[in-house]
């Protein structure tokens, strides 16, 4: 979200960019329909994550002058402090930094 807002506040011209739903994941890339389908999207990820966004989650598209880019997908709320962080899969893993310096893994409190 913060790196949409950015964009927004920082170009010269609306980027005009659309959510929709992923349709499909393959080597090609993602595709996203909204009003229309944006096929083989690279997306765009914090250095050193990456992840293919589930089949029916919604999701972000933003043109590009060569192209389009998936952002990501748009979160569901979850019950995380302000600066906490989570990363979690399909399958229901997750890994939760808690701002006290806790480490929940699956629920479960990580040891130290």
């Amino acid at each position: 979200m913060w790196l949409m807002n950015y964009i927004t506040k920082n170009s010269l011209t609306s980027p005009n960019a659309v959510k929709g739903n992923v349709n499909k994941n393959d080597r090609d890339g993602t595709a996203v329909v909204s009003s229309g389908e944006h096929k083989r999207l690279k997306s765009c990820f914090p250095y050193g994550i990456v992840s293919v966004p589930p089949t029916g989650e919604r999701a972000v598209v933003l043109p590009l002058d060569d192209g389009e880019v998936g952002l990501g997908v748009i979160a569901n709320s979850t019950e995380l402090e302000e600066g906490e962080l989570m990363l979690y899969s399909k399958g229901g893993a997750s890994i939760v930094l808690k701002n006290d310096g806790r480490v929940l893994v699956n629920g479960k409190e990580l040891a130290v």
